[in-house]
């Protein structure tokens, strides 16, 4: 996007919007922003009764909706999409949804093995919009969103191909709230992202709403797929919600619900971290304070399992469960204390792993059923073109999860030491196998454009039997002899992961 789009009036409505959510003003504030001809919407109180700020919150009638009915070919089979994106939800999470896992768990298909090829917002989100490796998009912090192609997105492939394509949540980090998002005929964007009284681009118009997150963007998504009962052009719906990100608030009614206990897991019990990198062993985050945290998460995911379920009414409602693909999952997981660490960008199982169910009973996935493929965030953007019927226009490093015949024998993660990080972490890429995974640490580091700098030395390496090591106890390179690391397949495994490095995707 131009840079004097960026800077022009929607940069200062972006200013402006955010002066008045730091003064904790109780209304909200409304103005137009750059290429839109609208009225904005009238400000409100904030002391609505919960249908008016509800009637606030929805789009204006026929805003967004084509002039006149579309009635879409008998021949035009193509199914609608529906992708749930939680924020910072690990797996082991299934307590807080129990009707998304009675979805879509009991009528599609849970896959086992997903993860988060970034564990980090930005870059794992274009990953999930483009296909590609952070190394290839070019996000590779939170910090420089227009880094990303957008011509390289699905939402452009898809709404070019016919469909009616929405946004509703959060983005893309750092994105100016006042820029529309490319290639969405309607959206409620949300930057910075809170869970109350959120500041949005309401369809050109930036403007603070008031309630809770995951219920503001899921009522957006409701009226938004309640449009096709005139036009019947098949849909695209992107729901991101701020659920489960710390600060984690959850919806009030949810504020003091009992949470089953948690032992913890092996991992987090670590107490001999000789074998670890340097920045770990200084780690020393406890259980109770992980356990703190699960519990914060799964409070505010009571709230994104409630949307699931009115999403599914919905659908009903209308006749179009069969033949919508619903897609659930995490930009990335976290750690509860695992290895002494509180959060994501490490390159353990807790931090990469996600939740990932797909249900679509008309394209024979609405059987439950487990799938153990190696699965990444970069086959999503492959998958709905697939069910879409198109084929990529520019590349991918992903595939698509409906052809069961498409498997890997490996995946690859990455992450760079950015200036959100003060302390030394480094930056690392890892070797993910069916039963092994392999990491190196370089000396790299992100420039203040958000490029890597740095002599790409490898600092520190680790490798797990994930058969046997599930936990990542025993990093085998730890005193291991040139013999040993020969015997463990190293050299291979350096060699496979240097290529997953330079793929151009």
């Amino acid at each position: 996007m131009a840079e004097e789009q960026r800077r022009g009036p929607a940069r200062r409505a972006v200013i402006a919007g955010a002066a008045v959510v730091a003064a904790g003003t109780a209304v909200p504030f409304v103005v137009r922003a750059a290429g839109r001809d609208e009225a904005p919407a009238a400000p409100t109180s904030g002391n609505e009764p919960a249908a008016e700020q509800a009637r606030t919150a929805a789009p204006a009638a026929g805003r967004a909706a084509s002039p006149t009915p579309y009635r879409r070919p008998r021949s035009d089979r193509r199914p609608n999409i529906l992708f749930v994106l939680t924020d910072d939800q690990p797996k082991e999470t299934d307590w807080a949804l129990p009707q998304t896992l009675d979805w879509l768990g009991g009528h599609g298909v849970t896959f086992a093995r997903a993860h988060a090829n970034t564990p980090l917002c930005a870059p794992s989100r274009a990953s999930i919009m483009s296909g590609r490796y952070a190394h290839n998009h070019g996000v590779l912090d939170t910090r420089h969103p227009y880094h990303l192609d957008q011509r390289t997105t699905v939402q452009r492939r898809l709404h070019e191909a016919g469909y009616r394509t929405g946004l509703f949540g959060k983005y893309l980090n750092f994105w100016h709230t006042g820029d529309n998002p490319p290639h969405f005929d309607e959206w409620l964007l949300q930057e910075p992202v809170a869970y109350y009284n959120g500041h949005y681009n309401d369809n050109g118009t930036v403007r603070n709403i008031p309630g809770y997150n995951t219920t503001v963007i899921k009522d957006r998504a409701l009226a938004f797929i309640e449009q096709s009962r005139t036009d019947e052009r098949p849909w695209f719906a992107y729901v991101a919600t701020r659920s489960a990100h710390e600060l984690n608030i959850p919806e009030q009614r949810y504020a003091h619900r009992r949470v089953p206990d948690w032992d913890g897991r092996p991992s987090v019990f670590e107490t001999d971290k000789a074998d670890k990198p340097p920045f770990l062993r200084r780690a020393h985050h406890s259980f109770a304070q992980g356990k703190a945290l699960r519990e914060r998460q799964l409070r505010t995911l009571l709230s994104v399992d409630d949307a699931m379920r009115d999403f599914r009414d919905k659908l009903r409602e209308l006749g179009q469960l069969e033949n919508t693909l619903v897609l659930f999952t995490s930009d990335h997981g976290l750690c509860w204390g695992d290895h002494g660490w509180l959060r994501k960008s490490v390159p353990y199982r807790p931090s990469l792993e996600v939740p990932f169910h797909l249900s679509w009973p008309a394209g024979g996935f609405g059987r439950a059923g487990t799938d153990d493929r190696l699965t990444g965030h970069v086959d999503i953007a492959p998958t709905f073109l697939a069910a879409a019927g198109l084929e990529p226009d520019t590349p991918q490093d992903g595939h698509s999860l409906l052809d069961r015949h498409n498997d890997r024998t490996h995946l690859l993660a990455e992450w760079w030491w950015n200036q959100e990080d003060k302390q030394p972490i480094h930056t690392w890429a890892t070797y993910i196998g069916k039963t092994e995974q392999y990491t190196e640490y370089y000396r790299t580091r992100l420039g203040r454009g958000g490029r890597p700098r740095g002599s790409g030395e490898v600092l520190f390496r680790e490798y797990y039997d994930l058969a046997k090591d599930p936990y990542q106890l025993s990093n085998r390179l730890h005193g291991a002899s040139k013999e040993q690391e020969r015997r463990l397949g190293v050299p291979r495994l350096a060699r496979e992961l240097a290529a997953a490095r330079r793929a151009d995707g």
